[in-house]
């Protein structure tokens, strides 16, 4: 407890001195996590000719203020609720492949950019406290940068005509493969989001610690 009680005394020292570095990577890394899919499937497949929000949002405080159903299952279904998608249109008539972002996979976006925000604020602050170890510094920061690119290339995401509704990233270019493939990969793309949650607060709650301890001794990751 002694620890996550310094960890976290670390953690709010980062933000409070560079606010901006948590800002800009956070945001960075959450709008590369719409983009890239969007950007890859328009490269690989066809190209995005259509965006919305979900129209049905401006009625969703009537609706949850009605009795239409409980609240229990309000709860329920808002995690499932989109909130806007992209499409190509196929030749053929439907959507030749569609992206779409749902409150579930808000959170998730925003959770796992927040953590790379904070990572990268910590990584800043160490690097004020002691610069008598550039180097080992320099290999935090660039397996900082490799791990952004490992989140977003796993990251599990909604998608429509791709034949499985979660797939990875670099998965949604995929047309033609066998139903078990498609759900092996939704399946590894869960795991490896949940293997990246894991490391990311380890290495967060680290980098916190060493931080609030004063940076005595070189880091290296």
């Amino acid at each position: 407890m002694r620890w996550m009680g310094e960890a976290l005394r670390g953690v709010w020292t980062a933000l409070a001195a560079h606010p901006g570095v948590f800002a800009s990577v956070t945001l960075a890394v959450a709008a590369l996590n719409v983009i890239a899919p969007v950007a890859i499937l328009s490269a690989v497949r066809k190209p995005l000719d259509y965006y919305t929000f979900n129209p049905w949002l401006k009625r969703l405080p009537e609706w949850l203020a009605s009795d239409e159903a409980t609240f229990a299952e309000k709860l329920a279904k808002l995690p499932e609720l989109a909130l806007f998608w992209f499409s190509a249109g196929s030749s053929y008539g439907g959507a030749e492949w569609g992206f779409a972002v749902d409150v579930a996979d808000l959170g998730r976006i925003l959770l796992i950019s927040a953590l790379f925000g904070l990572y990268f604020a910590l990584w800043r602050r160490y690097r004020n406290l002691t610069l008598r170890n550039v180097k080992a510094l320099h290999r935090g920061g660039l397996a900082g940068a490799a791990a952004t690119m490992f989140g977003i290339s796993t990251g599990a995401c909604s998608v429509t005509g791709c034949g499985a509704p979660v797939l990875p990233v670099l998965g949604l270019a995929f047309v033609g493969l066998e139903s078990g493939t498609l759900h092996f990969l939704a399946q590894s793309s869960r795991v490896a989001t949940l293997a990246l949650f894991a490391v990311l607060i380890l290495a967060v709650g680290y980098l916190g610690w060493r931080v609030k301890k004063g940076a005595l001794t070189p880091f290296s990751f």
